[in-house]
């Protein structure tokens, strides 16, 4: 695979099944531990609430998808989607670990196998950017979701000010690449850097999430504008408005 052809599906499946063994441990390394802070954040502004049946979609490893577990409680659901099979595994296993009953599907984010308003709550995190179709993900988003209930991505994001996309494009290619590179990772983790420059900015993914049908949808830029969470809501019914 190269980089100028990340944009082809089952490339992108192929790169995320090779670097399952080791997506935990990169991900805890290369951000010093806040990625867990900032999934926190995502599934606050889900709105989960216990009881309920939620999606995490391109749940990886399932970081988000078990934290919406530990909120829905024995009495709620979670379904965790991604089309790695091996990060899906490694998710599986994760859950059987914790003595957790959990649905884990393969699927694809474009096509979602699932019902029309089916979810009370969604998350994705770090799925967003790379998807072949960002706005067809955000309406199949829209489209399994229940009315009224909410969806928090999470993702990098490109910095507004100058000084922080310089010290942004540094850190990737200082830390990333080069610990990617110890692992035998270079090209897998060489396209960070690409996908990013490609990735709509906050205000844009907000136009887009309207455009796919969301009533309301805001961007918040965290850990210094070098992350985003993307929060959109799907219309209440009119019955519901009314109370």
């Amino acid at each position: 695979m190269t980089i100028e052809n990340f944009s082809d599906a089952t490339q992108i499946q192929q790169l995320f099944d090779r670097i399952s063994p080791v997506y935990d441990r990169l991900n805890d390394g290369l951000s010093f531990g806040l990625h867990r802070v900032w999934k926190q954040m995502t599934i606050a502004w889900s709105e989960a609430r216990s009881g309920q049946v939620c999606l995490d979609l391109c749940c990886g490893s399932g970081d988000l998808a078990l934290g919406l577990a530990d909120v829905v409680g024995r009495t709620g659901r979670v379904v965790g989607a991604d089309f790695s099979a091996s990060l899906l595994a490694v998710a599986r296993q994760r859950s059987r670990d914790l003595g957790l009953s959990m649905e884990w599907v393969e699927a694809d984010a474009l096509n979602l196998p699932f019902d029309d308003a089916t979810f009370d709550a969604a998350t994705m995190g770090y799925g967003l950017r790379n998807l072949t179709d960002i706005s067809q993900g955000l309406r199949e988003l829209h489209r399994v979701l229940k009315p009224g209930a909410t969806v928090a991505i999470l993702d990098m994001h490109r910095p507004k000010s100058p000084e922080m996309q310089a010290f942004q494009r540094w850190y990737l290619e200082t830390f990333v690449v080069s610990t990617a590179r110890s692992l035998g990772l270079t090209e897998e983790y060489a396209y960070i850097q690409p996908s990013l420059d490609r990735f709509p900015t906050g205000d844009r993914q907000v136009t887009l999430a309207v455009e796919a049908g969301f009533d309301r949808a805001v961007h918040y830029s965290i850990a210094f504008g070098t992350m985003g969470v993307l929060v959109a809501t799907k219309a209440p019914n009119p019955c519901e408005q009314t109370r």
